[in-house]
């Protein structure tokens, strides 16, 4: 049984006891979240497709813990002009873990 659903802006297909990492979540760690933007459920090949989303679904979760990604290093550079620009960035994202798909 899986499920696409809507985190943060974002598509995922999901399953149970699966661990994956979202944008950051305002949640503590430790707290439970549920989404109610699923678009699609498939359970053992009766698929249920939303309209946009499916009314009575819900999908709860488990918030694991909140890290940064890897950096990224952007770099701009405008050829004979002197001009070089570098940043980096690390993006915060949390960990959950799916407890069901209701």
């Amino acid at each position: 049984m899986y499920a696409i659903v809507e985190i943060a802006g974002q598509q995922f297909k999901v399953e149970t006891e699966q661990k994956l990492f979202v944008h950051r979540l305002e949640q503590a760690e430790g707290d439970s979240v549920s989404f109610a933007k699923v678009l699609l459920i498939d359970n053992d090949g009766q698929v249920r497709i939303g309209t946009p989303v499916i009314e009575d679904a819900v999908i709860t979760a488990k918030v694991l813990k909140h890290v940064k990604g890897d950096k990224v290093i952007v770099f701009k550079k405008k050829r004979r002009k002197g001009y070089r620009v570098k940043n980096g960035h690390r993006q915060c994202f949390t960990q959950i873990q799916i407890e069901s798909i209701v």
